[in-house]
């Protein structure tokens, strides 16, 4: 596999790298990297045959996606690439303070229509672009209507602004509305969706995989490291440092679990088996399992993104995929026990009948 292995995202017509390049570290923050370093990583991915680029309003304040347009644009190759962006979070106030904070404007954020054409307004004036390629909704705000999203989005597809959209960090019978509604009226409906997804994040594989399937959306993984959790930088009892799980972050101290570090340990065998980073092998893992249409990687340095593609050419054999999913299966949950073998040999006479899509 390489960068121009293209598959189609969903079942769509848009045709995707199986790695996406992620730029939420491209402009100032404790994780990003300057215009320098921004330029190289993009530079790289584009050079090795990358066309899938991802970014969001509200990356670095706005500056990823001002980077990403005006690397695109000296580039001369924007037909070249699929451009993606995300609404959803409020521009008005910081993400991770408003939560204790308040007083910023409600209808700068979230999912509503006043919101969206004003997200997607000023994302295409960073971007230097009149139109994005993939257009998410970073997140459900917990009180639009599906209908009011489907319509929304549906009618920005129809105008030109927008060529597709996905889903970001929803619940699955969301996802699965959204696809039917869409289905329904004979209207453009979501193509993916974006989820944190990892060897120590596999909780999604119980309803929103098998929604992703039967709606005809691809699954974007983030994350597929887990904050760098996967490539080995921490210890147990040493998880202090830089990187992205040090101080105040998204994940806070939650990877360092006795169950993740146990799934480390197996990922640490199989790394040193096939003589490769730790990281490369997690993200081999990610690129195999059934559902994954394109995963997306990050890097604040340009030997990072190299490691990552590099990952792309790494199988790994029949034993080696079975202890990692033995390590790192997640707690069955009820959806999941419901299509247990035993269960539906129950249904089909003693029988192991094999579902289409699986």
């Amino acid at each position: 596999m390489s960068l121009t292995d293209f598959r189609t995202l969903g079942r769509s017509g848009l045709v995707v790298s199986p790695l996406a390049l992620g730029t939420m570290t491209f402009g100032p923050g404790e994780w990003g990297a300057n215009e320098a370093t921004s330029r190289a990583i993009f530079d790289a991915y584009r050079g090795a045959g990358g066309n899938f680029v991802d970014t969001a309003d509200i990356y670095s304040g706005g500056e990823s996606e001002r980077l990403v347009g005006k690397f695109i644009a000296d580039s001369g190759a924007r037909e070249d690439i699929v451009l993606s962006s995300k609404f959803a979070f409020n521009s008005s106030a910081s993400p991770l303070t408003a939560a204790q904070a308040g007083g910023g404007n409600p209808n700068a954020g979230g999912a509503g229509a006043k919101n969206i054409h004003r997200a997607l307004d000023a994302s295409l004036r960073r971007l230097g672009t009149d139109y994005i390629d993939l257009y998410w909704m970073h997140i459900w705000d917990g009180v639009t209507p599906v209908e009011e999203i489907v319509q929304t989005l549906g009618d920005l597809v129809r105008s030109g602004k927008i060529r597709y959209f996905g889903l970001s960090d929803m619940p699955a019978w969301l996802a699965m509305k959204a696809a039917t509604i869409a289905a329904e009226r004979r209207t453009p409906g979501p193509i993916a969706m974006q989820l944190e997804y990892s060897l120590v994040a596999r909780d999604v594989e119980g309803e929103h995989f098998p929604a992703a399937r039967e709606g005809g959306m691809g699954v974007m993984p983030w994350s597929p490291l887990a904050g760098g959790f996967l490539s080995g930088k921490y210890q147990r009892g040493n998880t202090a440092g830089a990187g992205r799980l040090s101080g105040a972050n998204p994940f806070g101290d939650s990877k360092f679990s006795d169950r993740n570090w146990a799934i480390l340990d197996v990922l640490k065998a199989v790394s040193a088996e096939l003589d490769r980073p730790m990281a490369q092998v997690a993200l081999a893992w990610t690129l195999a399992r059934a559902g994954v249409a394109s995963t997306l990687i990050g890097a604040s340095k340009l030997s990072q993104l190299e490691s990552n593609i590099a990952a792309t050419d790494l199988r790994l054999d029949s034993d080696q995929m079975k202890r990692l999913d033995d390590a790192s299966a997640a707690p069955p949950g009820f959806s999941s026990s419901l299509s247990a073998p035993f269960i539906r040999r129950m249904i089909f006479g003693g029988h192991d009948v094999v579902g289409w899509g699986e």
